[in-house]
């Protein structure tokens, strides 16, 4: 896709989270600590699917895929987020920002429907659980990750080529800390009529109908687990299903607050504080909590660990 830019602006400037100057350094260390975390956890994540043969599963398999997610997407954000609290001045030029806006948009959309990819996997282990091996097969799992490579790219791309239209005019400053779709509609000096009816058709579309498919399979997971006689059986299906429940809450439920409502009544502030859940804090908390409710990933863990001592 060619980057038109038919705007007066070659660049844009960052604000960043606060232009508190008593709170920089404070945030830098604590955004930085989290970004390792993030990097770390995700990385150990995706080193432990792969060399633990046990963990070559489907439900393993998406969850090697969220991870990857999660630590390409953080990266993208957080780096340039922590340069606003060194910098006096933190500037992306508009190639660079169109850029980041569109991998921003591929990789978020993506994990939307990766989330409910494992949703569904947890359906069919729960409630057909006779048939888990034929309906959740290689090629099975293969369709449905290159269908959420496919609905995050065609989401990335009609986003990206509406917010292409736009004109800035004199203003240049994004009240934000990455390039994200409503600071930048604010921003411009153009009508954004067709961006804001594209947004509510395409990102409802993301938003609603992958926690449409996940509700759904929850509802028949959870009249399935009541119907599990032992008290250890319904305990077991909980434990499954509780890791992810969370993951979606809060990916859901930050992004539907930012993004399915119109952008004039969205303020900044509110925006900024929503967007560091599903851009920095889900990243970070998806590991953790796959890892430290997981059994099967400690005793990867422990096989990974001792193989490397006695190498």
């Amino acid at each position: 896709m060619a980057l038109a830019n038919d705007s007066l602006v070659t660049e844009f400037i960052l604000l960043g989270l606060t232009e508190q100057p008593d709170l920089q350094i404070p945030l830098f260390l604590i955004f930085l600590v989290t970004y390792v975390i993030t990097a770390f956890g995700n990385s150990i994540l995706i080193i432990l699917i792969v060399l633990n043969p046990h963990l070559h599963t489907p439900m393993y398999f998406f969850l090697f895929n969220l991870s990857f997610i999660d630590l390409c997407y953080s990266s993208l954000i957080t780096p340039k987020m922590l340069m606003n609290f060194i910098q006096e001045k933190n500037i992306i030029s508009y190639r660079g920002c169109m850029t980041q806006f569109y991998f921003f948009g591929f990789f978020a959309i993506s994990e939307c429907y990766v989330l409910t990819a494992m949703a569904y996997d947890r359906y069919v282990a729960i409630c057909n659980p006779l048939l888990y091996r034929v309906a959740m097969s290689p090629k099975t799992c293969s369709y449905l990750m290159f269908g959420s490579y496919s609905m995050g790219l065609t989401g990335a791309l009609i986003h990206t080529g509406c917010v292409l239209r736009l004109i800035f005019c004199d203003g240049n400053t994004i009240n934000h800390y990455f390039c994200d779709l409503l600071p930048l509609l604010q921003l411009s000096c153009s009508s954004t009529y067709v961006n804001e009816i594209e947004l509510l058709i395409v990102t409802g579309k993301d938003i609603i109908v992958p926690t449409v498919i996940i509700f759904t399979s929850y509802g028949f997971i959870l009249s399935s687990i009541f119907k599990i006689q032992s008290t250890a059986g319904r305990s077991k299906a909980f434990s499954t299903c509780s890791s992810h429940i969370i993951a979606v809450s809060m990916f859901f439920g930050s992004s539907a607050f930012m993004y399915l409502k119109p952008s004039s009544a969205v303020s900044m502030d509110e925006a900024k504080f929503s967007s560091i859940f599903y851009s920095i804090v889900v990243p970070m908390m998806n590991p953790i909590i796959y890892s430290l409710r997981n059994k099967d990933v400690k005793v990867a863990f422990k096989r990974t660990q001792n193989r490397m001592f006695k190498s």
